[in-house]
């Protein structure tokens, strides 16, 4: 038997789903403005499939995100929202408070995003502005949170300025990375997977996330190598497209849900995972309720425990 910490899955494509709508480049922002007992609803969902660990709706919340005008990498094509820097804080305690409906069942990790723009390490500011606007929002988040767990790391200098911005808190730090889909021992920027494994070394928990679930073999094979707890939660999509990483296309025009990873397929995946020694699996984008239920069940018949 062995005690399996079970993520939930993703929320941006299930509060698209729940909403309506088209998703626009901040659309789980928009969420916690126009309707956060959405979000709510969304947690209570994978509570109930049997997660355990409740990711706040807070990915995309910086300040660089929210902020109008030509510092935005979505502005260009005219898909960010107005100018909301200044609701940073109102919008944070929203994300908080619509995970807070799944205490005391679920531990809640705090979801830090990538600076700039997902899998674009060339985005990321200088390291120590970096870690500064790491730190605002892990120190926002830290007092309602379990974990701080930053997602989606591109490059091995945003795991460096993440994993420091982290420990000036008290929380337990995750560091999650993208790997290139093609070449699954490597980071979207192209650098090696076994430095990020490296640095993560002084994290309390690696990850693989937001690639497919095909590649993660390769990647856990990597990262266990940190010594540290590891595990992986993929997307659901055919692939990432060069217009969505470029900030010329939304979610909605430019990535496709596959048709073949239904949840008994997303969990025959994941099950295989902890069979490698990944002892944290869950899911992100196109990964909902249905997937984790199964994930959950199929996990207790093969006589694990989920903590």
């Amino acid at each position: 038997m062995t005690a399996i910490t079970l993520l939930d899955g993703g929320m941006g494509q299930e509060l698209v789903a729940r909403a309506g709508g088209v998703a626009t480049a901040l659309w789980s922002t928009q969420a916690l403005l126009d309707a956060p007992e959405i979000v709510a609803d969304v947690h209570r969902d994978y509570a109930n499939a049997g997660a355990s660990v409740a990711t706040t709706n807070s990915y995309a919340l910086h300040r660089d995100r929210l902020r109008g005008g030509a510092s935005n990498h979505y502005a260009k094509e005219g898909l960010a929202l107005p100018n909301i820097e200044h609701q940073l804080q109102e919008l944070l305690a929203s994300a908080l408070h619509a995970a807070s409906v799944v205490k005391p069942g679920c531990r809640i990790a705090g979801s830090i995003g990538p600076l700039g723009a997902s899998y674009r390490a060339d985005l990321l500011p200088a390291h120590d502005e970096a870690v500064q606007l790491f730190a605002e929002i892990a120190t926002h988040l830290a007092p309602g949170v379990d974990i701080l767990l930053f997602e989606t790391i591109p490059g091995l200098a945003a795991a460096r300025a993440a994993l420091e911005a982290g420990r000036k808190t008290d929380r337990q730090v995750w560091l999650a990375f993208t790997v290139d889909d093609e070449n699954p021992t490597h980071l979207r920027s192209g650098e090696p997977l076994s430095e990020a494994a490296k640095i993560a070394s002084g994290a309390d928990a690696c990850l693989i996330n937001c690639s497919l679930p095909e590649v993660m073999p390769a990647a856990l094979d990597v990262i266990k190598e940190a010594g540290i707890p590891f595990g992986a939660y993929a997307n659901g999509f055919t692939g990432i497209s060069e217009a969505f990483i470029k900030g010329e296309a939304t979610v909605t025009d430019a990535l496709k849900a596959r048709t073949d990873l239904g949840p008994e397929a997303y969990a025959k995946h994941a099950l295989a995972w902890v069979d490698q020694g990944a002892t944290i699996v869950g899911g992100c984008c196109e990964v909902g309720p249905a997937h984790i239920k199964e994930l959950h069940d199929q996990l207790i018949a093969a006589g694990h425990r989920i903590i």
